[in-house]
């Protein structure tokens, strides 16, 4: 399970609306929360003028006392602020979140996925997709926007999880099954399938499609089943499943939007093929469309 939480934030509200669920992990994983504020040099640079007095060191020393009296007020926030930490330094965003959590394998990346831009600010959207594609370490995942809350902590009732079929995208069941039990959730499994056109060469030959569709509905409800038993074998019973049909990342989005206070939790990549999804793009376009936190998961071949 997760050894730590790391939060980057730039001091915008958008940056913020990470705070709730980081506040809910924390609260139920009884683990340590680091808040990290990156300073680019480019801002520094920006402000330092030698002429006028403004050298480097002097610039950098008064960011970095800003930044640090923000997090210190940001960690009064949480239920235990004796065990969150601040922690300011100069660097490239992406790069100083990657390389902080990758001390720790067990560090679980939260951030939220854009920002304001400006004066000691990230434009968080292309930082998060940077993470998302450059850090090993588990993240989670929020889609900002200006009526979203940065006070309190995050009600979680359920936990969606797609799956394709293929023992990489499985790799995210161990994180959910620990989560379900320190957080008491729901265990959702969901299984979009989808029907390829295929051309076949004999003219004479044409498939049944219908009997094709149902073999495939077959399988991957006969998947869904033996999965639900194996969540449940871990000591869960809150376990259901879903089976749908149509586009992979249309349908989980709109799937967990029916329903309020859910996580959705998956892994980055998974195999191709009929009944197989491109698990690196799926959950590349549930993070940007969904209105629900996700948790990302690297499942590494």
């Amino acid at each position: 399970m997760y050894t730590k939480i790391l939060v980057p934030l730039d001091g915008s509200g958008l940056s913020e609306s990470i705070l709730p669920y980081a506040r809910a992990f924390a609260r139920a994983l009884q683990v340590p929360v680091e808040l990290l504020y990156g300073i680019d040099p480019e801002t520094i640079r920006m402000f330092s003028d030698p002429r006028q007095g403004r050298y480097v060191d002097v610039i950098e020393a008064d960011m970095k006392g800003n930044g640090l009296a923000y997090l210190k007020k940001v960690a009064a926030s949480f239920n235990e602020p004796s065990m969150v930490h601040p922690l300011v330094e100069v660097g490239k965003p992406a790069e100083l979140i990657i390389d902080k959590a990758a001390i720790q394998t067990g560090t679980l990346i939260a951030m939220a996925t854009r920002g304001r831009s400006g004066i000691q600010r990230w434009l968080l959207g292309s930082v998060a997709d940077k993470v998302l594609h450059g850090a090993a370490n588990p993240l989670l995942l929020v889609r900002a926007n200006e009526e979203s809350k940065t006070g309190g902590g995050a009600a979680l009732n359920t936990v969606v999880v797609p799956l394709d079929g293929s023992p990489l995208a499985e790799r995210v069941l161990p994180h959910i099954t620990a989560l379900a039990k320190r957080m008491k959730l729901e265990v959702v499994l969901v299984r979009v399938h989808s029907l390829v056109a295929e051309s076949y060469l004999a003219d004479e030959y044409t498939p049944n499609i219908q009997r094709i569709s149902e073999e495939i509905r077959e399988e991957a409800r006969g998947y869904l089943e033996r999965k639900v038993l194996q969540v449940q074998a871990e000591g869960l019973d809150r376990v259901s499943s879903v089976l749908l049909e149509g586009n992979a990342a249309a349908e989980i989005v709109s799937f967990a939007k029916a329903t309020s206070n859910n996580l959705v939790a998956m892994t980055t990549h998974g195999r191709s093929g009929v009944t197989r999804w491109m698990l690196g793009s799926v959950a590349e376009k549930v993070v940007k469309h969904s209105g629900d936190p996700v948790l990302v998961v690297r499942a590494a071949t």
